[in-house]
């Protein structure tokens, strides 16, 4: 996990397997920290997360829920096909907003 930040965005880029286990806690942790500090835009990156599972899915809703009853946004980006197929078939497509790169992330924040 990286975290930075772009035009007053958290990006926090996930790498490897999005598979649960110790990541959930350290995610969780994460945006405490992040939404402590004011931070209410936030981008998940996942161009570097090379398998999803339904605990690494897990992750990802509790996330978006945990910022969304904070008053803030979390968007998905540079997500892979798979992935994306994988938000379709759950329907998880219509809950997160999901952008080909960053950049179109960041610009919706503004739009």
């Amino acid at each position: 996990m990286n975290i930075k930040q772009q035009n007053g965005t958290v990006i926090i880029e996930l790498k490897g397997k999005l598979v649960g286990g110790p990541l959930a806690g350290r995610m969780d942790r994460t945006l405490d920290n992040i939404l402590a500090q004011g931070n209410k835009h936030i981008i998940v990156d996942l161009s570097s997360v090379t398998h999803l599972n339904s605990s690494g899915m897990g992750i990802l809703i509790s996330g978006f829920t945990k910022v969304n009853d904070e008053g803030g946004k979390l968007k998905l980006a540079n997500i892979t096909d798979k992935i994306r197929n994988l938000l379709s078939i759950t329907k998880l497509n219509r809950i997160f907003e999901v952008y080909d790169s960053v950049d179109d992330a960041i610009k919706s924040f503004t739009s």
